[in-house]
């Protein structure tokens, strides 16, 4: 295990994500203080989300021939570039303007997550080796499924912490300056991993081909468009809905609502990481347990919702179960993904699967928007639990030999 190079790729993505967790929450909430719509809103995410999934793609390709340090630090120029990119707008430009601008700018900062995250997540099968296949309750496994629990993890949990920050530096600060501050402190962290990290990691050692892209094993397959629906679940009622129902019908304020779905996350981060600990092990077993699992947790959170028995009590309380749930879930997807494809073609396999995970929340994005317009959170809630389902249908047919 190279520790050092896993602190300084951690601490990058770290960095990172408590910049898109905060600028997340800004944008939302400045935009629905100037009396943007829950479908406007999600406008605004679309670009991000999507070009998410084309920088997967095209991210692990170019990550594969050039390396992962590459990614990585282009990953975190592209924040600072659109954090200061968004500090530019004016609340007195027409509402068009507006919109087509900060659309663009998230799609810098969607460019730049999806090159962090496929660049860090990679990083740890290379600085955790395991073979192809190898078995979710073997001493390799569990090494692996342990160290991409705490970097997924702490992740989440940080973003939450970014959640938090957003709301807190837009009361404070104001919009612009907060961005600023992010800026900031983001190219610091990009100055000191540039002089840090001096190995490289994940280049192929063939020639990787551009069809390759698409050209993946059954069980990639099955396991990223199960990532698809699985996270299109979440992203279906967290995106917009939530949030604007939190603000719109329970009266809460912006650093309340930021607050909340800081805790959300950080909660549900923590228990990412200390899922190994929970589960022992993450194979496909684990994945289909605990999807049939969320899935009626989903579907009992939505009717409790629709016939609005203690709703506030049962939007926070359930949404906790939710998420506890959740975290498990996608600590064994994020294992599994690693533990299925082998050294030389990670970068390429975890592009693909990322891609994926990009597509289901820019799909969840759009209907959190769309469908709280016409149905409320009960609505968002119902389509989350029919996206679970179909997670756990493709989960079912994942090959269970050699792993757990």
């Amino acid at each position: 295990m190279d520790l050092r190079n896993y602190s300084i790729v951690t601490a990058s993505y770290w960095g990172f994500t408590l910049t898109d967790g905060a600028l997340r929450m800004l944008v939302l909430l400045h935009f629905h203080s100037l009396g943007y719509s829950s479908l406007q809103l999600a406008f605004l995410f679309l670009l991000y989300e999507f070009c998410g999934m084309v920088t997967n793609l095209l991210g692990g390709w170019i990550g594969s021939r050039a390396g992962l340090k590459v990614t990585l630090f282009a990953g975190l120029g592209t924040q600072v570039a659109a954090l200061m990119a968004l500090s530019f707008v004016q609340s007195d430009w027409v509402e068009l303007l507006s919109v087509v601008y900060v659309m663009a700018a998230q799609a810098l900062s969607g460019i730049a997550k999806d090159l962090t995250k496929m660049s860090s997540k990679s990083a740890v099968k290379l600085l955790v080796p395991v073979e192809k296949g190898g078995e979710g309750d073997s001493a390799a496994g569990r090494a692996l499924f342990k160290w991409v629990a705490i970097l997924t993890g702490s992740k989440n949990a940080l973003k939450g912490v970014g959640f938090l920050a957003g709301g807190v530096l837009l009361s404070w600060l104001g919009f612009a300056p907060a961005l600023w501050m992010m800026a900031g402190g983001l190219f610091l962290l990009l100055v000191g991993g540039i002089i840090g990290l001096r190995q490289d990691l994940g280049r192929s050692k063939k020639k990787v081909r551009f069809n390759q892209l698409f050209s993946k094993s059954r069980e990639i397959n099955l396991l990223s468009l199960a990532r698809f629906f699985l996270f299109g679940s979440r992203d279906i009622w967290f995106v917009v809905g939530l949030p604007v129902f939190l603000k719109e019908t329970l009266g809460w304020s912006f650093t309340a609502v930021g607050a909340f779905m800081a805790a959300w996350v950080i909660g549900y981060g923590l228990v990412q990481a200390g899922a190994p600990g929970l589960l022992k092990y993450g194979g496909p077993r684990a994945a289909l347990r605990w999807g049939a699992v969320l899935a009626l947790v989903t579907a009992a959170l939505a009717l409790a919702v629709q016939l609005e028995f203690q709703v506030v009590a049962v939007v926070l309380g359930g949404l906790a179960v939710f998420g506890v749930v959740f975290a498990l879930n996608s600590a064994v997807h994020s294992y599994l993904i690693l533990a299925y494809t082998d050294s030389d073609k990670v970068a390429l396999n975890v592009g693909f699967y990322y891609m994926a995970n990009a597509g289901g929340r820019l799909v969840g994005t759009l209907l959190s928007g769309l469908i709280y317009l016409g149905a409320g959170l009960p609505g968002c809630l119902w389509a989350s639990a029919g996206f679970v389902a179909v997670a756990v249908i493709l989960t079912a047919g994942l090959p269970r030999e050699g792993t757990a």
